[in-house]
């Protein structure tokens, strides 16, 4: 090999090596730019469900619908606003149960608002604000179906229907050991399990579960699950999920959550997207996550 070659090959190399520097630096910037550097970019990636009346749905016409969905919406155009950046353009992905703090991980959403129950080792992968509101678990039930009027009613080898990734009905199952747990991949096939027969219950959040039984039109019916002293069986605090650490996004978004509850917007976007169902719903505080450690 002569001189000439030599020194070709090594300047190539030498190129070649800082482009990949320089590449490897701007995808760092990029993840630690996290959710109020994608705002301020204009474009944002919001994770929510697609298959849940009320709360996060798409419609056939491609747009989105749902609490969840104006909630996200709000939040994101608020922090726009706050820092007079241009109003960005929100991106919705589909976030599956068991997916959600993958997805974060990741980078392949920078927030998710999608019926995200917060709990402790949620709350170890990534960060939440929030609660922006408080629920209970309940149960989904045949109308015609006089078998299951209560919780226990499971106990005697019943079938119970949630989702993979979820809590719900594995709280249930450690509850009553004799109840016979089966998992889907989202609760719309639980709740169309349920239409057919294949189950006799489908156990998780209230909030979901009315705009299911609005959607179907009087073929199911909701019961409410409580303890044996009265109080309700679990409170489901839904929060705003986003990268692990990033406390400027954090402190962001429980202030537009705050403002969202002062100014009576959420109390508009209750009865907007769960009408008469919207008792099942309690405010949260913002902020307060007290509850992860609380006995």
């Amino acid at each position: 090999m002569n001189k000439f070659i030599r020194n070709t090959l090594a300047i190539t190399s030498a190129g070649a090596m800082a482009l990949t520097l320089a590449a490897c630096g701007d995808s760092n910037d990029a993840d630690s730019a996290g959710l109020l550097g994608a705002i301020e970019s204009g474009k944002v990636n919001v994770g929510t469900k697609f298959d849940q009346p009320g709360l996060g749905l798409r419609t056939p016409d491609g747009s989105f619908t749902g609490l969840d969905v104006d909630v996200a919406t709000y939040v994101v155009n608020h922090i726009a606003e706050e820092n007079s950046w241009d109003t960005p353009e929100i991106t919705w992905k589909e976030t599956p149960s068991a997916q959600r703090e993958t997805m974060i991980k990741n980078g392949e959403v920078d927030m998710i608002a999608a019926t995200y129950s917060i709990n402790a080792s949620r709350a170890e992968a990534v960060n939440f604000a929030g609660p922006y509101l408080i629920t209970h678990q309940a149960l989904l039930v045949r109308k015609g179906d006089d078998k299951i009027s209560s919780l226990e009613d499971l106990d005697r080898g019943g079938k119970l229907c949630s989702v993979s990734g979820s809590t719900p009905a594995q709280k249930v199952k450690d509850a009553l050991p004799g109840v016979q747990l089966q998992e889907y991949d989202t609760y719309a096939s639980c709740v169309e399990a349920l239409s057919q027969g294949k189950v006799d219950a489908v156990s998780t959040d209230a909030t979901i579960l009315y705009g299911y039984a609005s959607q179907y039109d009087g073929q199911f019916r909701v019961i409410e699950m409580v303890k044996p002293d009265g109080k309700a069986f679990t409170d489901e605090y839904y929060g705003i999920g986003m990268m692990k650490d990033d406390a400027a996004a954090t402190d962001a978004v429980n202030e537009a959550l705050s403002e969202m509850y002062s100014s009576g917007e959420f109390t508009k976007l209750l009865k907007k997207n769960l009408g008469d169902d919207a008792s099942v719903v309690e405010e949260g505080t913002p902020g307060d996550l007290a509850f992860l450690t609380a006995k």
